[in-house]
């Protein structure tokens, strides 16, 4: 049943993404490339999801991040020891045990940055999607840049051609960004839920970026047009590379801590004004409006509210504030869904799209382009819609799998 469901959700998002539009002369050509890309995010999802190879390769995946964590706890404890308790297994206070790590492995995507392995990677990965997915060079090669290094830093590589690019390849851009999450903060998340579903939205993420935009924002380009931008070439030296990623990865943190402060604490006093004038809190209202979305994703109708309460929270808020309900630390305690539930709801909670990335993305591009950045912040709610219908459409692929 919960399959017929999933499909049935997957023609909503996808009617939906399909609106704005309304360009059916454009669909019949992207048609061909849309079919192969959800044909690949049902392949690459079991193959991920129901299998022991891909089961055992995000074994490994998870491995290599927890044994980077274990290497992140010894910097943590000789700078904070003595006034904090972090333990072997990695138990302790949320910010040294899930956010201090960035740092690292921000660190750590430095030197590939450096040794210019990870351009080589981007690239090469960017034109083999630019084959599958028929948009442009430069949108896959941004796509990818975006999953490594962040939806904003990624922006930096493609400076030089920014200020010409027109409005529809600039919204394709953006929703890749919004639609995907940065390699340094990817350890964190498996802190808080599970690596499989991270690794898993991850990927189905890439695509179904790509085939929300080709039904919201659809183009074709000339062969003039499809060239892929060579990022400039940093003449830093090894250390002044590696200070610089450091030091990014402690804005990242202390961006995120900031976020989880104020955010939480504005949700408690939101959740206390809404239960005394209505009986009900806020996350709990906003639960029932999302619930009947969570039922197209394949969510089990007993479960659709706590699951719509997650989806709204990381839209108004950002993905880490919902992330937390599924810790000890979340503040009513850690919720309990079934295995369907919980693959669903961690899979959507796996990307950018929510309101402050709206922001974040406009300010990037204006500091390097400052018309650009208007226009991103123009069609912001576009954006956000667009990006929103991407965790949609990978969390009913995998609510259909699982």
């Amino acid at each position: 049943m919960h399959v017929l469901v999933g499909i049935a959700g997957l023609v909503v998002f996808l009617a939906l993404a399909f609106l704005p539009s309304h360009d059916v002369g454009m669909l019949k050509k992207k048609a061909p490339y849309i079919g192969i890309m959800l044909a690949l995010q049902f392949v690459l999802g079991l193959l991920m999801l129901r299998t022991g190879v891909g089961q055992a390769v995000i074994s490994v995946i998870a491995a290599v991040f927890e044994t980077l964590l274990g290497y992140a706890r010894e910097g943590v404890s000789f700078v904070f020891g003595g006034l904090i308790d972090v333990e072997a297994d990695g138990s302790g206070p949320f910010i040294f045990t899930s956010l201090m790590p960035i740092i690292v492995i921000s660190a750590l995507i430095g030197i590939l940055q450096y040794l210019r392995i990870l351009p080589l990677v981007i690239r090469g990965v960017g034109l083999v999607l630019s084959k599958v997915t028929g948009l442009g060079k430069l949108e896959s090669f941004n796509a990818v840049s975006s999953a490594m290094i962040g939806q904003s830093e990624n922006l930096i590589a493609i400076k030089r051609i920014l200020p010409t690019l027109p409005e529809h390849r600039l919204y394709t851009i953006a929703a890749s960004a919004m639609s995907t999450v940065s390699m340094s903060i990817v350890g964190a998340y498996m802190t808080m839920i599970e690596p499989r579903y991270v690794v898993a939205a991850i990927v189905l993420n890439l695509f179904g970026a790509f085939i929300v935009v080709s039904l919201l924002n659809p183009y074709t380009l000339t062969e003039e047009e499809d060239v892929i931008v060579e990022p400039e070439h940093s003449k830093q030296s090894f250390f002044q590379v590696l200070g610089e990623y450091i030091t990014d990865g402690g804005k990242v943190v202390l961006s995120v801590v900031a976020m989880l402060v104020g955010f939480v604490a504005l949700m408690a006093i939101l959740n206390g004004i809404f239960d005394s004038v209505l009986g009900i809190s806020f996350q709990q209202l906003l639960g029932y409006v999302f619930a009947p979305l969570a039922v197209l994703t394949g969510v089990p109708i007993s479960e659709s509210v706590d699951v719509g309460r997650l989806m709204a929270t990381k839209l108004i808020s950002n993905e880490f504030v919902a992330m937390l309900s599924f810790t000890d630390a979340n503040p009513g305690g850690k919720l309990e869904l079934s295995a369907r539930a919980t693959a669903i709801a961690q899979t959507f909670l796996v990307s950018f799209a929510n309101f402050s990335s709206i922001g974040i993305i406009a300010g990037a591009a204006k500091s390097l382009a400052p018309e650009q950045g208007e226009t991103i912040a123009r069609f912001g709610l576009r954006l956000l819609y667009g990006a929103t219908l991407v965790s949609f459409v990978s969390a009913t692929v995998v609510g259909i799998i699982v």
